[in-house]
């Protein structure tokens, strides 16, 4: 190699040299001494993260606390795939046919959901359990991960599916007490706010935010899971027994109003509210309007008897079980003559207690109806609640007051009726029933708790203790409601046998057959209402729904431990 030749490769690398160095030198100066905003907000975007802490929500347990949790929350995963990662491998096909396998989705459809380039994220199946995850994390399948969850996870299924209610999707309380206290049982989500390395773990020595999480409240319900059993089981007998369309029942204490069971079938599955069915989500104890038949009339001969129009001894003609007035027949079930009021509430007869309603006349008949309670909500602490029906006296026709005495053109709802009833039981105190206990947070404070609450007193002390006799006697031989007895208690009560109305009048084949009461009938406790939708081939309240009162309370008083009246060492 010549001297010249050396000479210009020195140059030319001495020339480079001096080039790179320049530019170096530039770009150095262009860093540091330039005015680069924008370039540094975009570095901290993307370096900054904020994520979300999830509350934990509360958990509902019966009048025992804790012992007995009803609702809780259970940790599950989302099964996710990013479709963009997954259509350039090319594994769509793949992936898809082996999540449908697991899954038991349809694979053509999963293949259309995946095939989508442009997204980075999809929810392939929401709140797996864990044997699920393990089978599709086994697979190592492109593009498909997994995120923390939480479900709101009801172990006992069907169980007080109407009181309870259910979480939908999205974590908003959708029925029941669920969503009647949403507000205390969601919580509050935290926050926080930090930044994070190459590798996306937080410096947490840069962390500018972190707001925890408030926990849901508890709430405890005045229900007691052993009662509800009792009512459940009752229901689903009378169910199968009379290949029923449906039945509901209520049991609460008189005094105070809490309400100790509530059931309602047909029920559901609370895991799986999504394939329910509107029919099956009714709680018909509180939201099912109906015309209640004979149970009405206990509240017609309170009023009259509060009004003094009549007397347990006053006698009345039954007309031998038919009676034309205003130019419309009315019908007794059996044909009676002469009866005392005390008679013809025992032997339930129609055209007698028309005739007491005619001694009230309407304006006063629709006071005491309002006073009781019908036509309005009771104001019970769950949603869904229906107000009935009582039109105003401008609305009756001629005969309205003796059709309204018998229930008909006046419709209720079953947690209306307990409430006439109550009040009877009660001393003439109209309670406000209420499913909650109270509300409180894990250290025990206190949120909310609901006290007995009097909403009127339709009667007076010495009327209420009057009816009571008389319905005690309703149970006792010769009586209607015969089998609502209880050994060894003496029970007080009211069947109904209530037609459904159809075009142009009543049905000679759909009843609603109802018994409503309350025991020990001397110093009563706790009251029961049951209803049976359509009963067949037997149709009356009397031997359809008195037996399914008397199993009920009878197993109810017992573990209660309530003594029958004889025996308590102190009387009211």
């Amino acid at each position: 190699m010549t001297d010249r030749s050396m000479k210009w490769r020195f140059i030319a690398s001495a020339a480079f040299l001096m080039v790179a160095m320049i530019g170096l030198g530039v770009r150095l100066a262009f860093l540091h001494l330039g005015h680069h905003e924008k370039v540094c907000a975009g570095l901290q975007h993307n370096r900054r993260f904020e994520k979300k802490i999830v509350a934990r929500r509360g958990d509902i347990c019966d009048r025992r606390g804790k012992e007995n949790i009803l609702v809780m929350n259970l940790a599950v995963k989302d099964i996710c795939a990013d479709p963009c990662e997954i259509t350039k491998s090319n594994q769509v096909d793949f992936v898809a046919s082996e999540l449908a396998k697991t899954l038991e989705l349809t694979s053509g459809e999963l293949t259309e959901c995946l095939n989508r380039p442009d997204r980075r994220f999809m929810y392939i199946k929401r709140f797996a359990h864990d044997d699920i995850v393990e089978k599709i994390r086994q697979k190592k399948l492109m593009g498909v991960f997994f995120q923390d969850a939480t479900v709101r996870y009801y172990p006992h299924k069907s169980f007080m599916c109407h009181v309870l209610g259910f979480v939908n999707y999205e974590a908003v309380g959708s029925a029941g007490v669920e969503q009647y206290l949403d507000k205390y049982l969601k919580g509050s989500h935290g926050l926080v706010e930090s930044q994070v390395n190459a590798l996306r773990q937080e410096l947490y020595w840069y962390r500018d935010q972190y707001i925890p999480a408030l926990e849901g409240a508890n709430v405890f319900l005045n229900l007691d899971q052993n009662v509800q059993y009792i009512v459940e089981k009752a229901l689903d007998e009378v169910m199968a027994e009379h290949c029923a369309k449906g039945a509901w029942a209520i049991v609460e204490r008189v005094r105070t109003g809490e309400i100790l069971a509530m059931a309602s079938r047909p029920a559901f599955d609370l895991n799986e509210f999504g394939t329910a069915n509107e029919k099956e989500k009714l709680n018909r104890a509180i939201g099912y309007v109906y015309e209640p038949g004979s149970t009405f009339k206990v509240a017609i001969i309170s009023a009259a008897l509060n009004e003094g129009t009549v007397t347990p001894e006053t006698i009345l003609d039954c007309e031998n079980g038919s009676w034309l007035y205003k130019n419309r027949l009315l019908r007794d079930y059996h044909p009676y003559g002469k009866l005392t009021v005390a008679d013809i509430i025992k032997k339930s007869s129609n055209i007698g207690d028309a005739k007491v309603a005619l001694t009230l006349g309407e304006n006063r008949l629709h006071r005491y109806l309002t006073a009781f309670g019908i036509g309005d909500v009771m104001g019970i602490d769950l949603p869904g609640e229906e107000q009935g029906i009582l039109h105003p006296v401008s609305r009756w026709s001629n005969i309205s007051l003796t059709r309204i005495a018998i229930g008909q053109g006046v419709a209720v709802t079953a947690i209306q009726m307990l409430g006439v009833v109550c009040a009877i039981a009660n001393d003439g105190f109209l309670m406000r029933p209420y499913v909650v206990n109270r509300v409180s947070r894990n250290d025990g404070s206190i949120l909310y708790q609901p006290t007995p609450e009097v909403l009127a007193r339709p009667i007076s002390f010495e009327t209420a203790a009057k009816m009571r006799e008389l319905l005690s006697r309703v149970t006792q031989e010769g009586g209607t409601g015969r089998r609502a007895q209880v050994d060894g208690y003496e029970v007080a009560g009211k069947t109904g046998t209530g037609q459904k109305p159809v075009d142009g009048g009543y049905s000679s084949t759909a009843y609603i057959a109802s018994f409503v009461g309350f025991l020990p009938a001397e110093d009563p406790e706790i009251a029961v209402i049951v209803v049976v939708d359509e009963p067949d081939p037997f149709h009356t309240g009397g031997i359809v729904a008195a037996p399914a009162f008397s199993k009920i309370a009878g197993e109810t008083v017992r573990y209660l431990d309530i003594p029958p009246a004889e025996y308590r060492l102190v009387k009211r």
